[in-house]
Order: C-alpha cells, then sequence, then structure tokens
C-alpha cells in the first residue's frame, strides 16, 4: 500500500494514514492514563502514594503546563516542516517516555512542574505532525471520514487509558505512570519502521532549505506581531505565578493592570510602520474580531476542564457512590472489585495509624483522610471504629467491613463515561446539527454543558448522588458533542477562503487559553470556595456563571460582527 500522500482521485487511505492514527491511541492512552486521575494523584497525601500538592499548586499545574502544550504547537508544527515529520515523531516519544516516568518519581512541586512541562513539550512535538500526517494523507473525497476516523480514535484512547490507569494505581501510583511511559515507548516501532512522510518532496526540500530562524519568525506570525506578544504574555505569566503562589493573586492583578497600562501609553507613541524596530511598533493583531472571539471561547474551555479537573476531586471527596455500586453489583462481585477496588492492606495500615493518635482531627478531616483509599465512612462510623480498635479490635477486620459497605466507584470511571458517549454519539449528533446555525447550536451546547453543571450542584445534597453525577457527566459530554464541533466549523465558515488553515490554528489559542483559566479557576474554586468556605454548591455556580456569559458572549458577537447567515 503506498504511503504517499492520497491522491486526489483515490477515496483510500494509504499506510501513513493508518500508522498515524494507532500511534494517536497509544498517544492518549498515556495522556489520559495520568490526565484523568491527575487531580486525584496530585492531592493525595504522600503517606499514600501522591505527592499531597495544596489545592492551589493543582490548579497551577493543571492550568499552566496545558496552556504551554496547546501553545507550542505553533512552534513544533513549524520545526516538523522544517526538519521532517518522522523526526519529529521520534523526538516526541523520546521526550515523552521518560518524562511520564519521572512523574511518579518526583515528589516537589518544582520537580513534577518540570516533568510535566516535558509531557507537555512531548505531546506539543506530537500534535502538530499527526494532525498534518492526517491531513496530507486524505482529500476531497475522504477527508470528512478521514478526520471522523481521526477523532475516534482519539477518542478510543481517552476511552481505554483511565480503565488501565484505574486498575492499576490500586496496585500502586508509580504502575500508573509505567504504563504510561509503556504505551509512549511502543509507538517507537511504528514511527521507525511502519511511517513515511506524506509531505511532497519538493515542499518537504523548501522548508529544509529554511534557516531555524526564518522557521521562528513564520511561526511567530501565526500569534500577531512581537509588540501583541509583549504585551499578552508578561500577563498570563503573572496569572501563572499567581497560580502557583508565586505572588498572591491582588499582586498579579495590580501587576497586569500596570503592565497594560504601560502598553496603552507606549502605543501612543509607537510608529504605525512594519519596517520600524519590533518595540517601535504598534500592537498589531491580524482580526480583532476573531481574537475577541477566540476569547469569549476560553470561557467555554474553561468550564469544559472543570470535569477533569474538579469533578474527580468533587466525586472522591462528597459523593457516596453507593447507589452506582449497587447498580453494578448486577453484574456479579467480579464487576464491583474492578470499578470499586479497595485496598484492604493500604485501609488497615492507615486505621492502625489514626486510632494510635494521641489527639484526634476533626471526624470531617478523618473522612476527608479514607477517602483517597476509596470508603466514604459516616462521620459516627469512624468514631466507633477508632475506639473500637483502641480496645483492641483487629484493624483489618474494620477495614474488610468498611470494603463491604462503603466502597466507592473510582472517580475516573465516571468521567470516562464521556469518552463513551463521543465514540458511540458523535456522528449522530453532529449528523442531528449540521441543519442548524452553528451559533446557535454553540449557544445551546454550552447552556446545555451548564446545566450539568448544575446537575452537578445537586448530586452532594440528594439520596442516589452517584446516579445524579452521572446524569451531570451525561449532559456535560453532550453539550462538549454539541460544542467544540460546531465551533470549528464556525471559525471555517468566518474565515477568509485563502486564510482557513491560519484561522484553524488560531483556534488552539483558546484551547490554551482556557486550560490556564480552568487550572487557576479549580484549585481557588475548589481549595478556597468548595473546601475553605465549605460551599461546594456556590463553587459549581460560579461554573455555571461563567458558562452563561460565555453563551451570552458568543450570541452578542455573532451579532455585533457577523453580518451574514452562517449554516
Amino acid at each position: 500500500m503506498s504511503t504517499t500522500a492520497a491522491s486526489p482521485a483515490s477515496s483510500a487511505f494509504p499506510r501513513s494514514f493508518y500508522v498515524a492514527n494507532g500511534m494517536e491511541i497509544f498517544e492518549r492512552l498515556a495522556w489520559y492514563g495520568f490526565f484523568t486521575v491527575s487531580s486525584v494523584y496530585m492531592t493525595t497525601p504522600v503517606d499514600q502514594g501522591g505527592v499531597g500538592f495544596t489545592e492551589s499548586q493543582r490548579g497551577a499545574l493543571q492550568g499552566i503546563i496545558p496552556f504551554f502544550l496547546y501553545i507550542l504547537p505553533v512552534i513544533t508544527g513549524a520545526l516538523a516542516d522544517r526538519y521532517g515529520f518522522k523526526k519529529m515523531f521520534l523526538l516526541s516519544f523520546a521526550i515523552m517516555a521518560p518524562s511520564y516516568y519521572l512523574l511518579g518519581q518526583v515528589s516537589s512541586f518544582g520537580g513534577f512542574f518540570l516533568a510535566f512541562f516535558a509531557v507537555a513539550l512531548g505531546a506539543a512535538c506530537f500534535k502538530p505532525v499527526v494532525q498534518g500526517t492526517i491531513s496530507l494523507t486524505t482529500n476531497k473525497h475522504n477527508r470528512g471520514l478521514g478526520f471522523g476516523i481521526f477523532y475516534t480514535m482519539v477518542n478510543v484512547g481517552g476511552f481505554l487509558g483511565p480503565f488501565v490507569a484505574g486498575y492499576v494505581r490500586a496496585i500502586s501510583w508509580d504502575a500508573v505512570f509505567l504504563m504510561s511511559a509503556l504505551w509512549i515507548c511502543i509507538n517507537f516501532f511504528p514511527a521507525a519502521f511502519l511511517y513515511s512522510d506524506p509531505r511532497d518532496p519538493e515542499h518537504a526540500d523548501a522548508q529544509a532549505s529554511k534557516s531555524l530562524k526564518q522557521v521562528l519568525q513564520e511561526a511567530q506570525e501565526v500569534l500577531g506581531n512581537a509588540r501583541f506578544a509583549m504585551t499578552i504574555f508578561p500577563c498570563i505569566l503573572l496569572l501563572m505565578c499567581a497560580g502557583a503562589s508565586w505572588l498572591s493573586y491582588p499582586v498579579a492583578f495590580a501587576g497586569i493592570v500596570a503592565w497594560l497600562l504601560l502598553n496603552v501609553v507606549w502605543n501612543k507613541f509607537a510608529l504605525d510602520n512594519e519596517d520600524a524596530t519590533w518595540w517601535q511598533q504598534k500592537v498589531r493583531v491580524s482580526n480583532v474580531p476573531f481574537a475577541i472571539y477566540l476569547g469569549i471561547l476560553s470561557g467555554f474551555w474553561a468550564i469544559y476542564n472543570q470535569l477533569f479537573y474538579t469533578l474527580p476531586l468533587y466525586l472522591r471527596d462528597y459523593i457516596d457512590t453507593a447507589d452506582v455500586i449497587a447498580f453494578i453489583s448486577v453484574f456479579g462481585q467480579g464487576a464491583v472489585d474492578y470499578f470499586a477496588i479497595v485496598n484492604v492492606d493500604a485501609l488497615t495500615e492507615k486505621l492502625q495509624a489514626l486510632a494510635g493518635q494521641d489527639v484526634l482531627a476533626s471526624l470531617d478531616t478523618l473522612r476527608l483522610e479514607l477517602v483517597h483509599l476509596k470508603v466514604m465512612v459516616p462521620q459516627t462510623e469512624i468514631a466507633s471504629a477508632m475506639e473500637a480498635i483502641r480496645q483492641g479490635t483487629e484493624a483489618r477486620d474494620i477495614a474488610l467491613q468498611w470494603q463491604q459497605d462503603y466502597r466507592q466507584i473510582n472517580p475516573e470511571y465516571i468521567v470516562n463515561i464521556g469518552f463513551a458517549m463521543i465514540i458511540f454519539g458523535q456522528i449522530a449528533v453532529s449528523y442531528v446539527c449540521q441543519r442548524f446555525k452553528a451559533i446557535n447550536v454553540i449557544v445551546a451546547g454550552v447552556i446545555i454543558f451548564v446545566l450539568g453543571l448544575l446537575v452537578a450542584l445537586t448530586s452532594g445534597s440528594v439520596a442516589l448522588g452517584g446516579s445524579t453525577i452521572v446524569l451531570a457527566v451525561v449532559m456535560m459530554s453532550f453539550g462538549e458533542m454539541v460544542t467544540v464541533p460546531k465551533s470549528q466549523e464556525y471559525v471555517a465558515n468566518i474565515a477568509p477562503k485563502n486564510q482557513a488553515a491560519l484561522y484553524m490554528g488560531y483556534y488552539f489559542v483558546s484551547m490554551a487559553l482556557g486550560f490556564l483559566f480552568a487550572g487557576l479557576l479549580s484549585g481557588w474554586g475548589y481549595g478556597t470556595v468548595a473546601k475553605e468556605w465549605g460551599r461546594p454548591d456556590l463553587m459549581w455556580l460560579i461554573f455555571a456563571a461563567i458558562g452563561l456569559l460565555t453563551s451570552a458572549g458568543l450570541w452578542w458577537f455573532n451579532r455585533r460582527y457577523v453580518r451574514r447567515s452562517i449554516a
């Protein structure tokens, strides 16, 4: 089978198309195998195998690192054009494999930050190359099908990764990172021996003749001129520093305001001349309305990512999933043991340690310690158990009883329902949505997602909390299926015909900003509002309010800037 780009007259896919899709599955297995449990791992105490970060630190990591993951492809994609697709694939795997392993070996915030950043760097090298391969190995006859297959493979990896991670983390957290590293190592074989660069040889030679400086200059233009970058990125860095607790938020916001005011004054004296030195130029953005659209759309990504950042923690700490386990038990004890496995030895050791403490913490604090071991025990039961152990009852007997009575389903399995919905429902949802105007569908999708957030709000105060949170995930996933494809279609429709690729590249900037805001918002929302203030309901209301503002902003944008009907 040919390994060159698909012929315009052909609807068959070349070998490199299938190889790229296969590598995408394993890369997503690695990423989502870690990412869906990352909130739980980062906030699990050190004595239980985690790294014991604060909610603020956890949110900063989940905001800052994915931000760079979605910004860096602007550069790494240009480097792939310069040095070749196969070399970039191999480089990405060489970076990711040891970095995933190191994530499980480091315990300090700085060490974890560096290892996580290395994972993101490797993923940023991989992402534009695999998408570029899909684009170049399809044509107008099969491109829709080709990207449909690719999107399905993304979600196959996203669906299977958490199942593997959820099972092996019951053995040890180290196994989660070993599995992620193993999935990446598998990709070395197809990249080295089965994959062929699908680019036209003349185009590849022309790109290879460019200097590294030329490549980086072209990449810079995607974001606007250097003055624009110098206005925006210091503000983002100040937000990152506040999220990581290196600065207080008041200091960071004061710095942002001061920097923006300085740039307003700077712009007054700058030259409206593109040939001037970069610092003498005025701030230039290629399309101001489009930049506004990306800013508004980042609000959706900020709330969307709470599905991965905040919901697993909320599930672990506040939701009794006994009703879901009762449903799973219909399929036998083996199914219960898989989806709600409890490490009895670790639980026994923890009970012995708690009973031996001279001064007991509050019962709710003890409950929040025990949920890390996947049991949600009533406070009265905890008190009587501590007293029983002191009176001579075996801690293991209590652990075995709690395993049966109070076990909880792994949060990642409930979050994983979203991937399953996309695999089996995305095509049908897209088919129904195609008959409506894009902007109407996007606004409706964001509102559906907001309704899912409000259902999550009620889950902590109803009898069937587990079933209610499942319904919330279903609604959020449905909102995602409605919103994401149409948001991309909207970009394609408002883009000038000769700049479609450039505009689609810009689209990922909204995701980068959304990931950053999502992490910082989750760290503050869950750490301060939900836990410190004791108001998880208020946290969900804040997320929902951001979603409603986003939908209103999108509607306003369409009325203000888009004059033609978009189907």
